[in-house]
């Protein structure tokens, strides 16, 4: 490095550094209350209005009063959905009566083929703590942006399609605030355990 180069570099140093100690004080004297919330935690989840598998409506507010869990996915997926909501069903047996007290809903990023109906007969399958949700396409996507998912529709051979989509299962509050990804990599008994805390 030439004599040049290095008193360049060291300008720059100090020029960052004098402007990362200004914001510190900055905030230092403003304190933490002066940062946006929004800049804190990013927001996770929000209104939304959908379906039931018997064609009822359900919406965010409907979810108030009891925590919940909330996954994404589509009913011709063929790994990832099953497993996630046989893992969420194990939880829910766990909880025994405390089930009542709590809900789970798997929504759809596939509201073309995910009707009503095949969400309903998909959902027999696991437990009854379970709901179903889907809707049009654009209160489906409405749901997805709200909840901070990806989901792509990816064209398969033979004109036939799948679909990306985030994996996580979410936990929500009574008041219906994100609290945390639900994690399902333990036993059920510890993940039931987990979910009483918030009843």
């Amino acid at each position: 490095m030439t004599g040049r180069t290095a008193r360049v570099v060291l300008i720059l140093s100090a020029f960052v550094v004098g402007i990362a100690l200004t914001f510190g004080v900055i905030a230092l004297l403003l304190g933490p209350d002066s940062v946006p919330l929004a800049s804190q935690r990013a927001t996770v989840g929000g209104p939304f209005r959908l379906i039931d598998g018997d064609g009822k409506p359900v919406t965010d507010q409907d979810m108030k009063g009891k925590p919940f869990l909330v996954f994404f996915g589509f009913t011709h997926c063929p790994e990832v959905c099953p497993t996630t909501l046989f893992e969420l069903s194990e939880v829910f047996k766990r909880l025994g009566p405390d089930g009542a007290k709590t809900a789970g809903l798997f929504i759809t990023v596939d509201p073309e083929r995910d009707t009503p109906a095949v969400m309903k007969d998909y959902l027999s399958n696991f437990d009854p703590h379970l709901r179903g949700l889907t809707g049009d396409p654009q209160a489906v996507e409405a749901a997805i942006k709200e909840y901070r998912v990806y989901a792509k529709k990816v064209p398969l051979e033979g004109g036939d399609y799948t679909m990306d989509h985030t994996a996580l299962v979410y936990l929500m509050d009574k008041q219906g605030r994100f609290v945390a990804p639900f994690n399902l990599k333990r036993s059920a008994d510890a993940a039931a355990a987990e979910l009483k805390k918030y009843l």
